[in-house]
């Protein structure tokens, strides 16, 4: 399901005063998952940087890079 989707049933929710309950929901699961996918593609290195792991070359990427990549991978 994507964020889209997601964000669509906290909507109706919003009609039975759930929305608050599923906002937190949504964004919990939507941060943990990124902070999973994370630690297995990328690492920082010594330098205070993000390293994404490709093809055995290292490519530096800003977290928001990172992030775009997770949203796309993930279809969100």
């Amino acid at each position: 399901m994507t964020l889209k989707e997601k964000f669509e049933e906290i909507l109706i929710a919003f009609w039975t005063n759930e929305w608050e309950s599923e906002c937190e929901k949504v964004t919990d699961e939507f941060a943990i998952g990124f902070a999973d996918w994370i630690n297995r593609v990328s690492y920082r290195s010594f330098d205070n940087n993000w390293y994404l792991t490709q093809d055995e070359e290292d490519i530096k990427k800003t977290t928001k890079e990172l992030l775009e990549i997770y949203k796309k991978e993930k279809e969100l």
